[in-house]
């Protein structure tokens, strides 16, 4: 997901709101599938600790997609590398049924790694929001469905998605051909880790957004340059990129309506090459978020009317450019579809353990597989589920939850530099949420 973090609030103290989660067992089923997911665990952990060691960042991903290729490969799946830019695509037939496909993601995030984890990255990207986690548990799921092939028919696709952080790659792989190349989906189903108790899932309230919908902007500011003894003979953009910095959070403060949600970030500043000389351009990258596509809008159209004032208002020698880089639709999943797939995962987990999940201000490009992307892939009608993953361990949890000097701080959220899944607890149940997913969608035409 894009930043900022797109998951769970911080956890509640006990007795204040904590989700409830039980340490009850899971339902015979469920006991079943967990106990298989566990034969095809030692791959699947090796490829999470090799990723997590080596991440690459949006659009560099030819190495982690190697990895993932390889290991749908071991697991029975016809692999297609390339699709999209680094997009991999692992395609496991097995007679006549519905077209079920799993979608995890590739990139990394530019960040220094803190977690000081024995398999933690020794370069400038960290596996910071889970997609090591996520694709590690696509080829277990993949693996294990190839291993349960007499309890279903059809055809599944695995989808190794580049650039989800850059909200890039989902288009790309579309505008690839991929459905056109791989076929229809039935439904595309994904998960998402989060701050929650591993063993657990979370879904959203039946029409309620998951994530919001949110926009990229490159702004670029034009100046004069000079030197910084003579000011008055240079226009300094930095003085506007200023301005622009402090009145863009007029937007979410005084022109947002509080009942409505709007984040904006400024997440970039870029400008100058030395204290004694006045540059002549300053460049800014910029975040929105909004509850939906209409407050979208308004907001983007604000950022326009505010960088054009500021830059005006220093007397910038030619307007500035703002560009939308990349755009996504809020993320809302198919209800009835949903469901179904929350009912298995009750029946895998337990109900103590299927937990309701309130949304967030995170962007997702996931909605373009369905139909906010029927502009790219001329489809209409394609259910889209996606669900929230626990990834805390049970010890870090308590403690996280507890009241008085015991307590300690909540869980590192995702896209901070010491986010650390527990793996040990998280992977096993990413992998048997992620199949009884995919056999309930196998069973259900």
């Amino acid at each position: 997901m894009n930043p900022p973090s797109p998951h769970a609030p911080v956890p509640a103290r006990a007795g204040h709101n904590a989700p409830l989660v039980t340490d009850q067992d899971p339902p015979p089923g469920g006991e079943d599938l967990l106990t298989r997911a566990g034969d095809v665990l030692r791959p699947a952990l090796s490829l999470c600790l090799d990723l997590h060691a080596h991440p690459e960042p949006s659009g560099q991903e030819a190495r982690t997609a190697d990895r993932f290729g390889r290991r749908l490969a071991a697991a029975a799946c016809e692999i297609t590398q390339g699709v999209g830019g680094h997009g991999v695509v692992g395609v496991l037939r097995n007679g006549d049924g519905p077209r079920v496909w799993l979608r995890a993601e590739l990139d990394a995030l530019p960040m220094r790694e803190r977690t000081g984890l024995p398999y933690a990255s020794r370069n400038d990207a960290m596996h910071a929001c889970g997609h090591d986690l996520h694709l590690a548990a696509a080829a277990g799921a993949a693996d294990l469905l190839a291993r349960l092939s007499h309890r279903w028919r059809g055809t599944l696709v695995v989808v190794g998605q580049p650039a989800e952080e850059t909200l890039s790659g989902a288009e790309a792989m579309l505008r690839d051909g991929l459905y056109e190349r791989f076929g229809s989906p039935g439904v595309v189903l994904a998960q998402h880790a989060a701050p929650l108790p591993s063993g657990t899932v979370a879904h959203s309230a039946r029409q309620a957004p998951m994530a919001a919908a949110g926009a990229v902007l490159e702004v670029v500011l034009h100046g004069q340059g000079g030197h910084a003894a003579t000011p008055h003979l240079a226009v300094d953009p930095v003085v506007a990129a200023a301005a622009v910095v402090t009145r863009l959070q007029n937007i979410v403060a005084r022109e947002t309506a509080p009942a409505d949600q709007v984040t904006l970030t400024v997440g970039t500043l870029r400008a100058g090459t030395a204290a004694n000389v006045i540059p002549d351009r300053a460049e800014l990258g910029v975040g929105v978020r909004a509850s939906s596509e209409a407050s979208l809008d308004r907001a983007l159209t604000a950022v326009r009317r505010i960088v054009l004032a500021e830059s005006a208002a220093t007397g910038a020698p030619r307007e500035p450019e703002v560009t939308v880089t990349s755009r996504s639709a809020a993320l809302r999943c198919d209800p009835d579809t949903t469901d179904s797939i929350r009912r298995a995962h009750t029946g895998l987990l337990g109900p103590g353990r299927v937990l309701p999940w309130p949304g967030s201000m995170a962007t997702e490009d996931f909605p373009l597989f369905g139909d906010a992307g029927a502009g790219v892939h001329g489809q209409h009608g394609i259910p889209l589920v996606y669900w929230m993953l626990g990834v805390v361990g049970p010890d870090e949890w308590r403690r996280a939850t507890a009241d008085g000097p015991d307590a300690s701080p909540p869980p590192a959220p995702n896209h901070s530099p010491y986010f650390a899944p527990h793996i040990g607890s998280a992977l096993r149940p990413a992998i048997a949420a992620l199949t009884i997913a995919a056999l309930d969608r196998f069973a259900a035409t």
